[in-house]
Formats: C-alpha cells, sequence, structure tokens
C-alpha cells in the first residue's frame, strides 16, 4: 500500500497530520525465539530496506526520507521518543526537560553529565541551540510564492518538518556551564514536548568548524547576536549564518562513507561503513550509557528495492529484517514461510476522499449527494481486507483505531450518515442536475486507480458526470496543491504524536489546508487546540472538529494503511510499530539468535 505523499515543499502538508497510527491487531511478542533457541550477546543481524542511504541530516528537506529517519533512531538518542503504542516515553538517562512556567509557557532542557559524541565530545547546549535554529525559522525573513520560490529575503536553514511551535520561541537562554537551555514561548504550544524533537543528532561542533568558526560556543554566539528574521522587512543575507545553515542543509548528505566528523553518534550504534548504493554496517557504540545498551556487535543494511527477493532473502536466512510494502501477495508469500515472524498492522496513514469547496462542491447538496455514492466499504473489501481480514472503514478524520476516542468520535461525528451508499438519496438531492467532477488521484499507484474506478463507477450511478482527472507520480501533487480536481483521493502521514497537526489542516488559509475549507467555528477550536496541553481538552476539542469537518461535506476518510515486517530465525526483539522508522524504534533491544 503506499501512501502517495506530497512533496516537501508544502511544508507539513501530508508528510505529518492529524492523527496518530493503529494497530488493527495486537502487537506480536518480542520474544521470536522458539524453546531451543535463545538470544545471545554479540552477533550480526541483516537488515533489507527497500532505499539506500543518503544523509546522516534526516531532519533536512533533501534528508528526510524513512531509511536515513531509520539510521538515524540507531545512531543518536535524545530525552524522549515514541513507543509502539504510540506512547511518549521520556529518557532520564540522556537529560530531562522540565516546564518552569505555563504563563508564559517555559522550558528547561538539561543533558546529563556523560553523554557524548562518539569523538568524545560532549552533548551540550549549543547542539540544542543549533536544533532549534533549524527547527524554528527564527531567523528566516523569505517571501514565498504558490509554489514556495523564494520572491525576497532570506531562507537559511531547510528544514523538512513543522515549524510551528519553535517559531513561537524567544532567543534560548543557555545556563548551567552549557548543560541547559531555556526556551519562552510569546503563544502557548500544546505540542511543546515534542518542539525540539526527541533526538540530538547534528554536532555543533563539526557544524562550526566545518564552517569556519572557532568552536560550537562561536556558533552559538553567531546566533545570539543574528536577529530575528521579518519578512516585511528582509534584511540583506548574513553570509556567516548562511554559510552555518548552507552545510546543515546538505553537508551531511553522502551516499559513502564520510569523514568520520561526519558520521558521529550519540546513539546505541556508529556507522562504521557505507559502500554506496550497495550496503551500511552499525557497530556497537561501547561508550553508550544513557539508554537501552545494546548487545548486538554489528547490524548490516543491504538495499533491496523488489519485496519478492527480500522474501527470498528471509527465507534462505540471508536476511534477518525485512520490511516490504503491504501486498495481498506479500502477505501471503511472508505467512506461509517456517521460522518467520510476520508483523503486520495499521501505520501512520490513512487514505481519504476530499473535496474541493471551490468549484461544484460549493453547493452543500452536492457535497452530501457525493459522500452518499462513495463505496468505502468496496474500497477497503478489495485493497485491505485480503491483508487483513479485521480492518474496518476509518470513521474519523482526527482519530484513528488504536485512540481511546475514536469510537466516540466515530459514533458522533456524521460518520454513520454514510455507512453505506445510498444511490436513492444521492439522486433525490442532486434533483434534475448532473454535476461534471474532475477525480484526482495518482494514476501510476494501481491502489488508487482502483479507488477511482470504484468512486467514478457509483458516482455515475447517481447523476454525477465525471471526470477522469487522474495524473502520473511527478504532477498530481502540484494539481493538488493548485486546487485543480473536485474530487482528491491521496493519503495522508500523520506524525507519531501531538495535535498540532489538526489546525494545520483545517483552518481556514492554513499550510495544509488544499480544499479551500473555511469554517469560522472551526478556526476557534483550531486556535484552542494549539494553546491547550491537557490531553482530555484537546481531545473533546479534536471531537468537535471532526463533528463539524465531516458534517460540513468536508470529505470522507478510507481507511488505514498497512504496515509490514517480518523477521528470521535469528533475530529476537525487534517489535512492530506504526511509526515511521517501523521495526527500528526499539533497535537497541534487537538480539541475535543462535
Amino acid at each position: 500500500m503506499r501512501a502517495g505523499r506530497i512533496s516537501k515543499a508544502l511544508a507539513v502538508a501530508l508528510a505529518a497530520v492529524v492523527a496518530l497510527g493503529a494497530c488493527t491487531a495486537p502487537p506480536p511478542s518480542p520474544d521470536q525465539t522458539t524453546s531451543s533457541a535463545k538470544p545471545a550477546v554479540g552477533g550480526n543481524v541483516n537488515v533489507l530496506e527497500t532505499n539506500p542511504f543518503s544523509s546522516f541530516n534526516a531532519s533536512s528537506v533533501t534528508g528526510q526520507t524513512d531509511i536515513n529517519a531509520r539510521i538515524d533512531a540507531a545512531t543518536h538518542s535524545g530525552f524522549n521518543y515514541v513507543d509502539n503504542n504510540l506512547k511518549l516515553e521520556t529518557n532520564p538517562k540522556f537529560g530531562k526537560y522540565q516546564m518552569l512556567s505555563d504563563n508564559p509557557l517555559t522550558i528547561k532542557y538539561t543533558i546529563n553529565s556523560g553523554v557524548q559524541w562518539s569523538d568524545g565530545a560532549p552533548v551540550t547546549a549549543a547542539d540544542l541551540m543549533l536544533q532549534w535554529a533549524a527547527g524554528s525559522g527564527y531567523f528566516n525573513d523569505a517571501t514565498l510564492d504558490a509554489n514556495f520560490n523564494v520572491t525576497k529575503g532570506n531562507s537559511y536553514f531547510h528544514f523538512a518538518g513543522d515549524t510551528t511551535g519553535l517559531s513561537q520561541t524567544e532567543m534560548p537562554v543557555i545556563g548551567d556551564g552549557g548543560s541547559s537551555l531555556t526556551l519562552k514561548y510569546t503563544t502557548p504550544f500544546s505540542d511543546w514536548e515534542t518542539a525540539l524533537g526527541s533526538t540530538v543528532s547534528i554536532p555543533a561542533h563539526i557544524v562550526a568548524v566545518r564552517t569556519g568558526l572557532k568552536d560550537a560556543d562561536a556558533l552559538t554566539a553567531l546566533l545570539q547576536k543574528t536577529p530575528k528574521g521579518d519578512p516585511a522587512a528582509p534584511l540583506p543575507a548574513n553570509a556567516a549564518l548562511k554559510t552555518v545553515a548552507d552545510f546543515w542543509n546538505t553537508g551531511f548528505d553522502t551516499k559513502s562513507m564520510p569523514d568520520p566528523s561526519l558520521a558521529l553518534s550519540n546513539g546505541p550504534y556508529l556507522v562504521k561503513s557505507i559502500n554506496a548504493e550497495k550496503d551500511l554496517v552499525l557497530t556497537r557504540n561501547a561508550d553508550y550509557t544513557w539508554g537501552t545498551v545494546p548487545t548486538l556487535d554489528t547490524v548490516t543494511v543491504r538495499y533491496d528495492g523488489n519485496a519478492e527477493s527480500q522474501i527470498t532473502a528471509l527465507k534462505d536466512k540471508t536476511a534477518d529484517v525485512i520490511s516490504p510494502p503491504a501486498t495481498p501477495a506479500t502477505v501471503k508469500s511472508l505467512t506461509a514461510l517456517k521460522d518467520v515472524k510476520v508483523q503486520q498492522g495499521s501505520s501512520l496513514g490513512f487514505d481519504q476522499a476530499v473535496l474541493n469547496f471551490g468549484g461544484v462542491f460549493n453547493n452543500p447538496d452536492f457535497r452530501t449527494a457525493f459522500l452518499q455514492t462513495l463505496p468505502r466499504q468496496e474500497i477497503l473489501n478489495a485493497l485491505v481486507k485480503p491483508m487483513e481480514a479485521k480492518a474496518e472503514i476509518l470513521d474519523s478524520f482526527v482519530f484513528q483505531e488504536i485512540q481511546t476516542p475514536y469510537k466516540e468520535s466515530a459514533r458522533s461525528n456524521g460518520s454513520t450518515d454514510y455507512a453505506t451508499v445510498n444511490i436513492d438519496k444521492a439522486k433525490e438531492l442532486l434533483g434534475e442536475a448532473k454535476p461534471t467532477i474532475r477525480i484526482l488521484y495518482n494514476k501510476d499507484d494501481p491502489d488508487r486507480a482502483l479507488e477511482y474506478t470504484l468512486v467514478a463507477a457509483s458516482a455515475t450511478l447517481a447523476g454525477f458526470a465525471v471526470t477522469d482527472a487522474g495524473l502520473g507520480a511527478d504532477q498530481w501533487q502540484a494539481a493538488l496543491k493548485a486546487g485543480s480536481y473536485d474530487v482528491a483521493l491521496f493519503g495522508w502521514k500523520a506524525n507519531a504524536s501531538g495535535s498540532v497537526q489538526v489546525p494545520q489542516i483545517f483552518k481556514t488559509g492554513a499550510a495544509s489546508n488544499l480544499n479551500n475549507f473555511s469554517n469560522s467555528v472551526v478556526d476557534q477550536l483550531s486556535e484552542q487546540l494549539a494553546i491547550t496541553p491537557d490531553d482530555a481538552k484537546q481531545n473533546a476539542l479534536k471531537m468537535q472538529i471532526d463533528q463539524l469537518v465531516i458534517q460540513a461535506g468536508y470529505g470522507l476518510p478510507l481507511f488505514e494503511h498497512i504496515s509490514l515486517s517480518a523477521t528470521g530465525p535469528h533475530m529476537s526483539g525487534a517489535r512492530f510499530s506504526p511509526v515511521s522508522v517501523g521495526v527500528w524504534w526499539n533497535v537497541a533491544d534487537w538480539k541475535y539468535v543462535k
């Protein structure tokens, strides 16, 4: 199943949005050994990944890929992480963060003594300062056009994630001899616990030396003396800051083993070697004590984009871990293998049908009529049921099945009005009208092509004149952004935690509001959500938004995407997770089985 993601130029658009993922089946037991096989200390496990490694900076626009994020998870650590139940867990061995004040919201991060980079340099507040500079957009004063091109001013750090939270902070204050950093928010922010990132991945002292600065303190001083960017009054480019940002943007990109200083670790494993497009070898970080201490000697990562050959390698025991795309054929092949543990469940993505309010669907009766024709059960049966017999239609835009409020929201948000196709009601709403609608989707994705076929056939029965507006993989995203559609079939991929993604989708004029949806009450609730830290209050606000969005005819969610991984008999400890790094989330727990 492919998620069909939007380009990173859409800021938060499809890479980090509305809801948390879910598992449609109970998580498998972490023990994958037989009664006679026992985990051993040491050893190597072989992992097959679809795409090759390309960057040690998984937070940059050029470096944010799944494989880069997985290697980042194995080689870096931080204040917290998301477990396989999507619970945010703290790592007190690395350091702590505490709320000093809730008005104004003030957070202090303190790194423990002894936490260090693999070259022996300590991890300090200077590393956090650089991470804040990249993730806040604080210095940017650029004006962007509709295609996100800079028309004037300067865009320094090309951060691939969301800057919503950190953009609302003042210049950080460093204290405690350089071991702490304190952030003060100008506006309360509900997702403050994850705003600075769960891991510390880029060494400030290396960036400093590589960009002509004396040391990390000099880099911090440069950041502290640079004024906040203002797009209304852009300044001439700051040459020193631009040099630093340019290096952060692309200086860690590589397809082969770089100078060791560019491959520093502060996590359980180190990158030992990289053969371009072939393999990458991780070795245990002997100095690592500020987290779960790994037992494997090495992890060898090779690349194979073909699901069948991945499965063959697992069968032949030349691979111990694989994560192929989830298809009925792949699941069938894996479940037929002996001594193989198959782990599958819902990922953090889901498919949806979204209506554009800027055209024919400005008419609310037409919106309701079309939604009455959506063959959601038929789509689920064709694309998901062959892999997950217990899968059900997704009935919420802001919650998924693993979350406690999901069932309550699904019962009250109005989705039950569209539980089954009702062509007669759709015809009644249309009357004599036969609206022409353009349905946009990725024609190169066979799953989306099948969705289109089923949706178009049902809509036609009700009287809609359907135009096939499907485009190739390199074109449909631009059409979505431009609003060149009436119905769009595509997928969201969610962040593993937090609520601030909801305003980014549904608030009037938001970066990821791609269908001209506007509702003043939703706007007010979205603003409240962004500043409400209490989980129960957040859920209450999201339930209201969920109801308003569905009852307005925004569209309908279809189904949750399935994620898949499998491990062989020489592998123990890997546990399924819906997060984007998959089984790599607990790589330090992996063990070799003799």
